[in-house]
């Protein structure tokens, strides 16, 4: 994983000449974390993709984790300011490396961005969004041993947990909010049993 720190894009600071004229902390030149990319790419998945249908993240597709814990909600994530649709809620998730399966990329991301312990979730299903020449995959896990997230890299301003009634009520990445109708129906009818 990358240093969390990226280059600023702050004017420079004056460079002093006098051996014990204060200098400023570095602190105070680095951007707000929220604002901070991770550093180039990692993997080389770490890429845009583009076709008639649009323009996606992921060279070899991209997953995401829907986490539901039935005491506390769905897990999301708000979007740090500089990624693609920054500010919007969705899930942690990201660029699948390449020969990798949806879920094991989706877990990894989890725990990458939101240390979601892969141990503490048990599969419940998948919901691929496919364009011919990129796919997501959201893939549904519930919660069998609680924990709390932890923002672990610079791709999240806030990590929440959300009541299912609420999840609607937050500003939305556009793909996730057009996905959800559908994945709520399918988590409810598996707590009803009729999925």
């Amino acid at each position: 994983m990358d240093s969390p720190v990226a280059p600023t894009s702050s004017p420079a600071l004056p460079h002093s000449t006098e051996p014990n004229e204060a200098q400023p902390p570095a602190a105070q030149t680095e951007l707000p974390i929220e604002l901070r990319r991770p550093h180039g790419p990692r993997d080389p998945g770490d890429a845009w993709v583009e076709g008639e249908r649009g323009r996606f993240w992921g060279r070899f597709g991209s997953a995401g984790l829907l986490v539901h814990d039935s005491a506390k909600g769905i897990l999301l994530q708000h979007r740090a300011l500089w990624s693609d649709q920054g500010g919007t809620w969705g899930l942690p998730g990201g660029a699948l490396h390449q020969g990798e399966e949806a879920v094991h990329g989706a877990l990894r991301e989890a725990k990458e961005e939101a240390a979601v312990p892969p141990e503490n979730v048990r599969v419940l299903f998948t919901s691929v969004f496919d364009v011919g020449y990129w796919s997501y995959t959201t893939v549904a896990v519930e919660v069998v041993d609680a924990f709390e997230p932890e923002i672990s890299d610079p791709e999240s301003l806030e990590l929440q947990w959300v009541p299912v009634e609420l999840v609607g009520d937050k500003e939305l990445h556009p793909g996730f909010g057009a996905a959800w109708p559908v994945l709520r129906g399918r988590l409810l009818g598996l707590d009803a049993g009729t999925d």
